[in-house]
């Protein structure tokens, strides 16, 4: 090493777009120019999609692109861009299937790779890339020619050709490659610069799942571990894994009001920013009209809430908000309400983790519902992790400044009541409703049970529904077994009257 090199330390290889939204967050920039990269998955998991799209993200940045296809015809290609509504114009397509005269009559030839030269494949590649002089190529796929390449060591030795000849040409290259080898063949992987791979889950019930994960990719940083993906038409977006630490905004942390003074002094004065609250107890007891009370109260200071929606459908919703003399119209109107009805079925842990941090950062929520984890958790029972997704998005929120209610249902409805998953401990505080019965009536009791944050109240209220929306009164001072839901009377302290339950 001279001295000139110890000064002057070589700059990083400039970055270029793979076309794929996501993907280039997951690669801290995007792909190293002028490597050979492999594509991986099973038959179905979008790798034709990707590599499309790797293709006219640079047919639009001018540069000469080339699609080199051994697995379809050049008609069935442009057929499946077409599904997604776009044009190849601008991709040069070279269809190796019928310049090898591999064609009907030639059928015998693919039973009988001996009979094929492979070289003389790779002479075809390279006769084209030579006269077209591309900047970004894709090769699908590689399992054909490993079917002429009659052993391993052949085959290895021609794509190590391949790989230089690109590499002196100033290629971006992606090689397809769909897992049809034998089982432990890493070949691929010690000759590529970089491998992304991509993955397809059945599950018992709702759409497919599609992760993507980079294998390995030389002198570059990327973010490791699985990334959801969606594959829908328009093509391929991923949902890069949410980080919270890489996530950080200065906030002021200054306590503010639900809308309902005494439900303040249960919380120690309210919700604080920067927190999550849980709200905690069985069907129809009041959560989510208190959510709602409390994200009403942010909207009127002036602050963007976003509501999730996973249970009730959105126009009961509105209504019987309405009811309860919380009308939600006007802030939907202004568009600093929105609220998103969510299918758990059809959506992944990852995508669900975009969806807020887009509502964030772009739309400027500074108060979030989730309503409720219960449909969240539950339609998703094979989702590895998923407690763990979820703790990040918390921390991630906190990080924003956002102030976030959580609704978890349970089981029960006087006395014994179950909780199917335990999220107390992710949760800064947690108010906790239940049934009770007194006087011939099942009244609702209202406690806050946990606060990092504040000195909250011990207290144990009655909270009822009204006209007027939420009513919360005295401690149960004179009452004892409230929580159990059969409490013993013995005092003087008046209850909550009328009103609709």
């Amino acid at each position: 090493m001279t001295d000139t090199d110890t000064a002057f330390p070589a700059r990083p290889a400039p970055r270029i777009s793979t076309g794929v939204p996501g993907l280039d967050d997951i690669l801290c920039g995007g792909l190293t120019p002028s490597r050979l990269y492999l594509l991986e998955g099973t038959p179905g998991t979008g790798k034709t999609t990707l590599a499309l799209q790797f293709l006219r993200e640079g047919a639009a940045r001018g540069e000469s692109t080339l699609y080199v296809t051994l697995s379809e015809t050049s008609q069935e290609l442009r057929t499946s861009a077409a599904t997604h509504g776009w044009s190849l114009d601008g991709i040069e397509v070279y269809e190796l299937v019928n310049e090898m005269g591999l064609d009907p009559d030639s059928e015998q030839s693919i039973l009988h790779p001996s009979e094929i030269e492979l070289g003389e494949t790779v002479r075809e590649v390279i006769a084209r890339v030579e006269a077209l002089k591309p900047e970004r190529v894709v090769f699908d796929s590689l399992s054909e020619l490993r079917l002429l390449a009659q052993n391993p060591l052949r085959y290895r030795r021609q794509i190590l050709a391949l790989k230089q000849f690109f590499a002196r040409r100033a290629c971006t290259v992606l090689m397809l490659d769909d897992r049809t080898s034998e089982t432990g063949d890493l070949q691929l992987h010690s000759i590529a610069h970089g491998v992304i791979s991509l993955e397809q889950m059945l599950r018992d019930f709702g759409s497919e799942r599609r992760r993507l994960r980079i294998v390995k990719m030389r002198g570059i940083k990327y973010r490791g571990g699985d990334h959801d993906f969606s594959l829908e038409t328009g093509g391929i977006r991923v949902f890069p894994r949410l980080i919270a630490a890489e996530h950080h905004t200065p906030f002021e942390a200054k306590t503010r009001s639900t809308g309902t003074a005494e439900l303040d002094l249960l919380l120690g004065g309210g919700l604080v920013p920067g927190t999550n609250t849980l709200l905690l107890g069985p069907s129809g007891v009041g959560k989510t009209t208190t959510a709602i009370r409390c994200m009403l109260a942010a909207l009127e200071r002036g602050e963007t809430a976003t509501y999730y929606l996973f249970d009730e459908g959105l126009a009961t919703l509105l209504t019987r908000a309405a009811t309860l003399d919380m009308d939600l119209g006007p802030h939907l109107e202004t568009g600093r309400l929105t609220i998103t009805r969510i299918d758990p079925a059809e959506l992944s842990p990852g995508e669900f983790s975009s969806m807020v941090r887009q509502a964030v950062e772009e739309r400027g929520s500074d108060f979030v519902v989730i309503d409720s984890l219960n449909a969240y958790l539950h339609a998703m029972p094979g989702e590895e992790f998923l407690i763990l997704q979820m703790h990040e998005m918390l921390s991630y929120l906190n990080q924003q400044g956002v102030t976030t209610l959580l609704v978890l249902g349970q089981h029960g409805v006087i006395g014994e009541v179950r909780t199917d998953i335990d999220l107390s401990y992710l949760s800064d505080a947690i108010l906790l409703f239940r049934f009770f019965e007194a006087r011939g009536e099942v009244r609702t009791a209202l406690s806050v049970v946990k606060s990092r944050v504040n000195a909250h109240e011990r207290t144990i209220r009655e909270m009822r529904l009204s006209a007027h929306g939420i009513q919360v009164g005295e401690a149960l001072t004179d009452f004892e077994g409230v929580l159990t839901g059969l409490p013993s009377y013995r005092g003087a302290v008046a209850m909550l009257a009328g009103g609709a339950q």
